[in-house]
């Protein structure tokens, strides 16, 4: 890219609650002006690049706080590299791994290898968090907070079996740690219980529409009420990820300003988007971990999202191959890839129930940055790095085979088609993303957090 400084020219800047049509320059990889109403000095074309963006949206980079690049050990699924690609593709410009690979990320030794890796390979911002095991305390509390984004507790098992369920050192871990706890709640025994009954009635031929029943609504309620219980007890920062059911809305409250809750809350865009008949259309596809529920459930996260119970908007991209994915119930992994269209979809999603873009840019860049601490990201402002995705509102896309860019091949959005069309990713200033072309050469930093 040309060391000159970059005008962008004629942008609906969308930021912190406004929407202003203006200019912006940015310098040395920073924002360097905001500019409402344009850049009023005779234009030196010396100076800049100029990109007119033709009052298309212009918005901070998406900071996604929960993905799985699979790598280390899974890497026939997906790598750093191959998903970071689809990420920028997908305007996201950050994004926090999670610990579930082969090895897992449970000691200081393995932590440091996966930043090494994404130093080489990773074309967005990167963290990862420290897992949680049954015993690892020693390895938890040794964990930098102004490197590292948090720490992963599995309170109930999923992909790689991370699970922590010994009450001992839960307590400890809530009590002692001083990073944010990021959580899955889904209890364990009430999941085995009702597989059992539904062995019992299907045998090994359990039909995907009962993963809602398997990992019911008791499951994900008792473990959340667990984890937050824990939380005021132990005066822990606690972010609960991918809720999934309307009874957890009503554990969280609205009241206190985003930097001022002790627990905080994520939904993920497939429980907003998808709903318990599509398993009938989709099958597998969908079977993520906690399960896609009832409409009436989808209708009550998107309530907490317009009311404020829910703070951030995620993935969990978690990608698996669709040879696997075409398993029986049983042996067939939950997860599926979603960075690359996330934005689009929640922007559609926008339109259709009446949320506003601002919040789509709050719950997707500016509260992920505030939950987690992240310096100098997540906002359109003056001297912060320049993270920043233009969007074309009136760009339609069709979700299929030949546009898709994860490793696995596949998306549980194909066949769709998608009003919102990411045309520019800025990525440290750099264009990482153009019309469709990828600047496979640049590399993305690790984050940094103010704690």
């Amino acid at each position: 890219m040309p060391d000159r400084s970059i005008l962008l020219k004629n942008a609906e800047v969308i930021n912190e609650g406004k929407q202003f049509n203006g200019d912006l320059i940015i310098e040395n990889g920073r924002i360097e002006k905001i500019l409402p109403g344009g850049y009023q000095e005779a234009l030196n074309e010396e100076r800049f690049n100029i990109i007119d963006i033709q009052d298309k949206l212009l918005m901070p980079g998406i900071i996604d706080d929960q993905v799985h690049f699979r790598e280390p050990g899974l890497t026939h699924k997906a790598d750093i590299f191959s998903e970071s690609r689809a990420a920028v593709a997908g305007g996201i410009t950050s994004f926090m791994e999670m610990p579930n690979t082969i090895p897992q990320t449970t000691t200081q030794q393995r932590l440091e290898e996966k930043f090494h890796l994404a130093s080489e390979k990773s074309l967005a911002n990167y963290s990862f968090y420290m897992g949680a095991t049954n015993n690892n305390l020693n390895e938890l509390m040794a964990t930098d907070p102004k490197n590292v984004c948090g720490i992963k507790i599995f309170l109930g098992s999923s992909t790689g079996n991370m699970l922590v369920d010994d009450p001992g050192t839960l307590s400890q871990i809530f009590r002692d740690v001083r990073l944010p706890i990021a959580v899955h709640c889904e209890d364990e025994a009430t999941i085995r219980a009702n597989m059992e009954a539904a062995k019992t009635i299907y045998g090994e031929n359990i039909p995907i529409h009962m993963h809602a029943t398997i990992r019911s609504h008791d499951a994900c309620e008792q473990s959340t009420r667990m984890a937050v219980g824990l939380a005021l007890k132990y005066n822990t920062r606690l972010h609960l990820l991918h809720l999934s059911t309307a009874g957890e809305i009503e554990l969280l409250e609205n009241n206190s300003p985003l930097q001022e809750k002790q627990i905080t809350a994520e939904v993920c865009v497939h429980h907003l988007w998808f709903s318990m008949d599509d398993y009938f259309r989709k099958g597998s596809r969908i079977k993520w971990n906690p399960a896609i529920k009832h409409e009436s459930d989808r209708k009550a996260l998107i309530n907490g999202i317009k009311e404020g119970y829910i703070d951030v908007v995620a993935t969990d991209h978690a990608p698996h191959t669709e040879q696997e994915k075409e398993n029986k119930y049983g042996k067939c992994p939950s997860g599926a890839p979603m960075v690359q269209h996330a934005l689009s979809t929640m922007l559609d999603l926008a339109q259709k129930e009446n949320i506003s873009y601002a919040k789509i840019v709050e719950l997707m860049c500016h509260n992920p940055a505030t939950c987690f601490n992240v310096r100098d990201r997540g906002f359109i402002r003056e001297g912060y790095a320049a993270d920043l995705v233009v969007i074309d509102p009136k760009k339609k896309l069709t979700v299929q085979q030949d546009n898709i860019l994860y490793k696995c091949g596949w998306s549980p959005l194909e066949g769709t088609i998608l009003n919102h069309s990411v045309l520019y990713t800025f990525v440290n200033g750099h264009i990482v993303y153009d019309h469709g072309k990828i600047n496979e050469q640049y590399r993305g930093k690790a984050l940094r957090f103010d704690r």
